[in-house]
């Protein structure tokens, strides 16, 4: 049983906890770290599995202090986008083996990196002008497949949502709102796809209320942690993990 293995419950903790500071205070973009350093002890699958519900748990925890605070009209049109998106992972997963899921956590890992660096040195410019709703439901498209195959879908909707100028709070509640309700959507597919099984329920329970916990620091966190130092942080622990995933598929 996973529980009986020191090494996944000790990489675990930490990850969950990290995850809920992500989705609680800076946007979910980087909460999909958790389950990719999950991926290095575990098989894919079996990541995605155990990390879905606690990411749910996460979203319910964070739901009441961004109540109302989101734009409406933007979440609805990157929901109307995941569908499709979450729709095309779960084909995928029925066809494809461990190692590709492998190949892309790492892949989309290392992509994350390049895109947060090259707008930090304005190689990367978002238009001045909003992104038009057709963009939206793109984004909200690709955010569905990366969220289904590795739990990422916070940088493309990310994407759309700084080309909207909201700011930090609104930013913020759109994206809780928009992943609470993705996540929901994942989890019919998940079941039905066998990605659920006793050893992850077991462990979700152990391991809810640092998922909790996690929520709440990232709620206070939002508020005084400076973003430059959390995704410095995360940087580092997704460079490592994501070069680790793709050598352990490629080799």
């Amino acid at each position: 049983m996973i529980l009986a293995e020191p090494s996944v419950f000790a990489v675990a903790l930490p990850a969950v906890v990290f995850a809920g500071i992500s989705k609680g205070g800076f946007g979910s973009g980087a909460a999909f770290a958790s389950a990719s350093i999950l991926a290095l002890v575990i098989e894919p699958g079996r990541a995605l599995g155990i990390m879905l519900p606690l990411l749910m748990l996460i979203d319910v925890s964070t739901l009441r202090p961004y109540w109302r605070r989101w734009n409406w009209r933007d979440a609805r049109r990157l929901l109307l986008g995941c569908v499709p998106g979450v729709a095309l992972g779960a084909v995928l997963y029925t066809v494809a083996e461990p190692d590709l899921f492998r190949l892309l956590i790492g892949s989309i890992c290392l992509a994350f990196i390049v895109w947060r660096m090259a707008l930090r040195a304005g190689l990367v410019k978002l238009s001045g002008r909003p992104l038009p709703g057709w963009a939206g439901m793109l984004a909200g498209t690709v955010a569905g497949f990366t969220s289904f195959v590795s739990h990422a879908g916070g940088p493309p909707a990310a994407v759309y949502l700084l080309s909207q100028r909201l700011d930090k709070t609104t930013f913020q509640a759109t994206t809780v709102l928009v992943f609470w309700v993705l996540n929901m959507m994942k989890f019919v597919p998940y079941a039905f796809l066998g990605i659920f099984t006793l050893d992850t329920v077991m462990l979700d329970l152990v391991l809810a209320p640092f998922a909790v916990l996690g929520a709440w620091l990232g709620v206070r966190a939002h508020r005084v942690v400076p973003e430059r130092l959390f995704f410095a942080i995360t940087y580092v622990l997704l460079a490592v993990t994501g070069t680790r995933l793709i050598w352990v598929a490629l080799t």
